[in-house]
C-alpha cells in the first residue's frame, strides 16, 4: 500500500471533487508546480488508488427515479452458488454495486432503474430465477438524505 502525504490526499480530495481539473489548476491548489503535481497523480493512477476518472450522473434526471436495496440469500453458501450468483449479477446492468456481506443476508445489491415496473420486471426475469437465490428483501429508497462518492481522506 502506497503511504499517502498531506499533499496527495489534497490532490485525491480535489480530483473527487472534480476529475476534470487540470494538473495546473492542482498544483495551484496544493502549492507545486506542475511536472511534480503531473507526477504524483501518475504515481497514485498506477497505485491503484485512483481507480478511473467518472462523471456523477442525477439519476433522477436521467429517467432512473428508483433507487432499490435489495438483500439476497443464497440458497447454500457452496462455492457452485456463490459462482453463479455472482457471474449472473455481474451482467445485470441496473445492479450497480453488489456486495457480499456478514450478517441476516448473503449479498447487499444496489439497483436503479427507471421505476417500479421496472424493477418489477428485473426481479421476475433476472434477479428471483437465478437457482443460486432462495429469498430476495427489497428496500425502495423513498429519498437520499446523504449520497455522494467522495471519500474522505483521514490525516
Amino acid at each position: 500500500m502506497l503511504a499517502l502525504d498531506p499533499i496527495d490526499r489534497r490532490i485525491v480530495m480535489l480530483l473527487q471533487e472534480d476529475a476534470k481539473m487540470n494538473v495546473k489548476a492542482i498544483a495551484l491548489k496544493v502549492g507545486l508546480t506542475s511536472t511534480p503535481t503531473y507526477d504524483r497523480i501518475k504515481r497514485l493512477e498506477k497505485a491503484g488508488i485512483i481507480r478511473r476518472y467518472t462523471a456523477e450522473i442525477n439519476r433522477e434526471k436521467a429517467g432512473l427515479g428508483l433507487l432499490v436495496f435489495c438483500q439476497v440469500t443464497l440458497q447454500a453458501h457452496s462455492r457452485q452458488h456463490i459462482r453463479q450468483f455472482e457471474k449472473a449479477v455481474q451482467e445485470i446492468v441496473e445492479v450497480i454495486g453488489c456486495f457480499h456481506i456478514a450478517g441476516n443476508f448473503d449479498y447487499l445489491l444496489k439497483i436503479v432503474v427507471p421505476n417500479i415496473q421496472a424493477y418489477q420486471s428485473l426481479l421476475t426475469h433476472k434477479l428471483s430465477v437465478l437457482e443460486s437465490v432462495a429469498t430476495v428483501q427489497s428496500n425502495l429508497v423513498m429519498s437520499a438524505v446523504k449520497e455522494h462518492t467522495v471519500l474522505h481522506m483521514p490525516d
